[in-house]
Order: C-alpha cells, then sequence, then structure tokens
C-alpha cells in the first residue's frame, strides 16, 4: 500500500540526478570562477529560486509558517556551513582525479552519515540497513580504487580532499534533517522548503560576504557568467529541494545510502560527456551499489 513515508525513495533519486548534473556543471565553471567562486554559484544563483519553491508551496498549501525556534538555527547552521566546505573541498578534488572516482570517494558519507545521525539526532538503522550500507559503500570503495596500481587510493591529497568531503557532506545532511524537523507544524513539504531557503540564504550571505572581502574580482566574474551560473543554481536549488524532501521523511543516512546511485549517473556523464573511460574495476562495483541499494529500499 501506498505511503507518503516512501516518497524519500523517488525524492532521493530525483536529488541524486539532479546533484550529478549540478556538479558537472560547477567542476566546467572552476576553470574561470575559481573553487570558491563556482562554490558560490550554487548559492547565489539557487537562493532566488528558493524562494519561488516556498511560495508555490505556501500558495498551495496555505500554510504560514511561523519565526524558526531557537534549536532550527544550530542545526541550520552545521548544515549550511558544512555544505559550503564539502562543496569546495568536492571542487578541488574534482579537478585533480576523475569525475568519477571523486564521487566515489564523496559517497563514503553513508557511513559516516549513519554514525552522525546515531550520535546527533538518535536516527536508529536496523541490522539490514546497516548491512545495505556497508555494501553499497565497499561498491563506491571498489569504483574508487586506481585500475592497474598496487595503491588502493592513489594521490593522497585528491584522495584526502574527497573522503574529507564525504565526511563534512555527512555532517551537513544531518545538520539539515536536523534543522527540517525542528520546523513547527505544517507539513512535511513547508518545513523542507522553509529550511532550504533559511540554507541557502545562509550560505549565499556567508560566500558573498567572503568574496566581497578578499576576492572581489571573483564576485565580477560571476555576475560577467549569469547565464550558465544562473541554470546551475535552478539545477542545485531544485536538486536541494528533494534531499530536504527526502530528509523530511526519514533518517539521513537512509537518503544518503540510495544517493549512492549517483556514482551510476556520475558514471554515465562521465563517459558520454566529458570523455572519461570506465575501468572495469569501476563497472564491477557499480554492482555492489546496486544490491546495497536494492536491499536498502527492500527492507
Amino acid at each position: 500500500m501506498f505511503s507518503v513515508t516512501t516518497l524519500w525513495i523517488p525524492f532521493t533519486i530525483v536529488a541524486a540526478l539532479g546533484q550529478v548534473a549540478r556538479n558537472a556543471m560547477q567542476r566546467a565553471l572552476t576553470g574561470p570562477l575559481g573553487t570558491s567562486g563556482a562554490t558560490n554559484i550554487r548559492f547565489l544563483f539557487g537562493f532566488p529560486f528558493s524562494l519561488l519553491f516556498l511560495a508555490g508551496v505556501l500558495a498551495v498549501t496555505g500554510e504560514r509558517p511561523s519565526w524558526p525556534v531557537a534549536a532550527f538555527w544550530p542545526w541550520l547552521m552545521l548544515g549550511a556551513c558544512s555544505q559550503i566546505l564539502a562543496t569546495a573541498m568536492m571542487l578541488v578534488a574534482m579537478n585533480q582525479r576523475s569525475f568519477v572516482v571523486t564521487t566515489a570517494y564523496i559517497k563514503t558519507e553513508a557511513i559516516q552519515t549513519a554514525i552522525f545521525g546515531f550520535i546527533f539526532l538518535g536516527d536508529h538503522l536496523t541490522i539490514s540497513k546497516v548491512i545495505a550500507i556497508l555494501i553499497a559503500t565497499s561498491g563506491v570503495v571498489i569504483t574508487a580504487l586506481r585500475p592497474g596500481t598496487s595503491k588502493a587510493f592513489a594521490d593522497l591529497r585528491p584522495t584526502l580532499m574527497g573522503l574529507g568531503a564525504g565526511a563534512v557532506f555527512a555532517l551537513a545532511a544531518v545538520g539539515f534533517r536536523g534543522a527540517v524537523l525542528t520546523v513547527p507544524g505544517g507539513s512535511f513539504v513547508t518545513a523542507a522548503t522553509y529550511t532550504l531557503v533559511w540554507g541557502l540564504f545562509v550560505q549565499t550571505l556567508v560566500l558573498s560576504v567572503y568574496l566581497r572581502w578578499w576576492a572581489p574580482g571573483v564576485l565580477k566574474a560571476i555576475l560577467g557568467l549569469w547565464r550558465p551560473s544562473l541554470f546551475a543554481g535552478f539545477i542545485g536549488a531544485f536538486a536541494s529541494q528533494f534531499w530536504f524532501l527526502a530528509f523530511a521523511l526519514t533518517a539521513a543516512a537512509n537518503v544518503r545510502t540510495l544517493a549512492l546511485v549517483e556514482v551510476l549517473f556520475a558514471q554515465a556523464v562521465a563517459y558520454y560527456s566529458l570523455k572519461q573511460p570506465l575501468s572495469l574495476r569501476e563497472m564491477s562495483g557499480t554492482v555492489l551499489i546496486v544490491i546495497g541499494v536494492a536491499l536498502l529500499v527492500a527492507v
């Protein structure tokens, strides 16, 4: 029987697909804008779209969310600031390693999200779900291994950047879920969208002030590239909207584990768009990802 709580599954898949597209766009803009500039476009150009999303939700539901409670802000700041740092680390790693392999490094966040979610939010997972997370993450690790070398994780700096980004993304997921859960009353859609607006506002403010103070030329360059940045911002806000909807319905670890399908999407992008070849090891790792994700959804 259909249940609203199962909507986190399609929400997560849509979000993962949107995130792959946004990451590819940001990666392409890293050259002319630098890491901080490419990081900021998802927030600066995504924020106006989040306001449109919220206006649409409120028009349909007729709800009027109140001013956030005190508990909302620590969670929001954890999510917003962690995501800024993680995005910057991700872009640095992506410019030093292949798109697919970097995505695989970052997706080790599933295990870390489960740990952080249990510690900070008390999100409990069944044994079956823990096994599913481990299987899917092992597939990611295999995908990340460089073929034809005895070193499991070659190139220490991008490896550490990718793994570190995964840890910080895990903190961001837990922070945003915590923020969504503190929004009083209303539907889960309103709570998720309301949190998205505040999150993007904080992120836009922090990064824009930073760039205005330390790199005003970058901020000017961003505005000069407003067309591709606007589309990247829309895709980023669109993906985030669905991430937050999923966080409102289930534990962050469930969402981030199912999100490992992003590795499969990234492989398609790398092969068809970026012309990066896929190794046999990368392909075999996807089998474990699929098994783990299927188990997660089934149990």
